[in-house]
């Protein structure tokens, strides 16, 4: 969340902010609740010294045999103290209602972030790879893996409904492949492995901004307050929550592995068809811990290690930058990589990788103490994907198809499927 000295001491940097996101965030009433709050607070307090005066006063003046001036001190006392609970109750109720409405304010962009709506606005940064060539159409991966006999929706709309998928033999071969060779790439570029839990607790998405905005998105465990992750950015990220890092041990640069659970409750029917928009499916994730200082050079670094995922594989990729109005919620900053999938002839994401600046840590309440001495500050974090496991197996099933309907598989991945060169029906 924001620091409650920007919203209330710049609130025009906020406004304009809001403004370049094309948000409807409850700003204005937040103002004017916490000013409410901050009046109510005074008057309960000059309510407190003023009783405090009077209890004295009592004991003076009864003392001094003014029995009736003591009597009517009381009396006013009694009342005062009625007015004190009534006081603090509205106290209370305001104070949760500021911190309600906090949760709702998004993040500020970035003053690179191009200005724009939607992601007609994104500024594409770079191209890496040549998309490929065929001498026949082009097919789409749902059309690839059913031939091939590795992917599988009818069984899976059998067992849990639309939006799920099997994958038989190979397929599912080289979905484990593909999170093996992820995560041995990013450890050997540094990177920390950890496994964490699938399930996390309503205060982690609070603390990464899921909650309450993304409610409908998530898969809560009935009876608990236990959730399916949506991202392991969840667990990752809060995995220092209330903690106080050194600044030496920074920054710190993760990898998880965790199947992801959305119910994407606002796709509106989008990508309906095959892997792209599934409620199941596998994620390497990169987070970051670092300092305010050193952030966006860490952001150019997540960047580029996601990018190694594709390069690796040899699957052609653009980097663009996110507008304003196309960030996501947490976000400061964030680089799209979107890979080339000439069945569908379009570049689709594959990753996002956001700096989300304090935003988070104010939330989870992450920080680190200077080595120079002084407070401890709120880390920065960042988080991207590295990348989506699905839509990397169908960029590979798209690009590396061939006329009589086989799949090559890129060299990097061979090591991890015994050797295996080719899909084929025969798999």
């Amino acid at each position: 969340m924001l620091a409650r000295e920007v919203w209330r001491g710049d609130t025009d940097t906020v406004r304009r902010g809001l403004a370049r996101r094309r948000s409807d965030a409850p700003l204005e009433e937040l103002i004017a609740t916490d000013a409410e709050w901050r009046h109510v607070q005074a008057e309960l307090e000059e309510a407190k010294a003023d009783r405090n005066r009077g209890s004295k006063e009592v004991g003076a003046l009864f003392a001094a045999g003014r029995r009736e001036e003591g009597e009517a001190l009381r009396a006013r006392l009694a009342a005062l103290g009625e007015r004190i609970r009534e006081l603090e109750a509205n106290a209370t109720r305001l104070a949760q209602r500021v911190a309600e409405l906090e949760l709702t304010i998004p993040n500020l962009p970035h003053e690179s972030v191009p200005d724009g709506a939607d992601e007609t606005a994104n500024r594409v940064e770079r191209h890496w790879g040549e998309p490929p060539t065929f001498p026949f159409p082009a097919k789409a991966h749902w059309d690839l893996g059913p031939a091939l006999g590795i992917l599988d929706f009818e069984r899976a709309a059998q067992v849990a409904g639309a939006r799920f998928a099997v994958l038989w033999g190979a397929g599912a071969a080289l979905e484990r492949a593909l999170v093996t060779y992820m995560l041995d790439l990013h450890r050997g570029g540094g990177y920390r492995e950890v496994y964490v839990p699938f399930l996390v607790n309503r205060q982690a998405l609070v603390g990464t901004g899921q909650l309450p905005k993304f409610a409908e998105d998530l898969f809560r465990v009935e009876g608990t307050d236990l959730y399916l992750v949506p991202t392991a950015e969840v667990p990752v990220t809060n995995l220092h929550r209330g903690e106080i890092l050194e600044e030496a041990s920074l920054p710190r640069r993760y990898c998880a592995y965790t199947p992801c659970f959305r119910a994407e409750a606002g796709s509106y029917g989008r990508d309906v068809r095959g892997l792209i928009r599934q409620h199941q499916f596998d994620k390497v994730e990169l987070v970051h811990l670092a300092t305010p200082e050193t952030s966006y050079a860490e952001l150019e670094i997540l960047v580029r290690q996601a990018e190694a995922v594709l390069q690796g594989l040899g699957l052609p990729y653009r980097v663009v930058t996110l507008s304003s109005g196309d960030m996501g919620f947490a976000a400061a900053k964030t680089y799209d990589i979107e890979v080339w999938l000439p069945g569908q002839g379009m570049y689709r994401e594959i990753s996002s990788c956001s700096n989300c600046e304090a935003f988070q840590a104010r939330r989870a309440d992450l920080r680190y103490r200077p080595s120079a001495g002084g407070r401890p500050r709120f880390l920065h974090t960042l988080n991207g994907s590295g990348l989506a496991v699905g839509r990397t197996l169908i960029a590979i099933l798209e690009n590396y198809q061939r006329e009589d309907g086989s799949v090559d598989i890129p060299a990097a991945l061979r090591p991890y499927l015994g050797g295996l060169s080719r899909l084929t029906a025969e798999n």
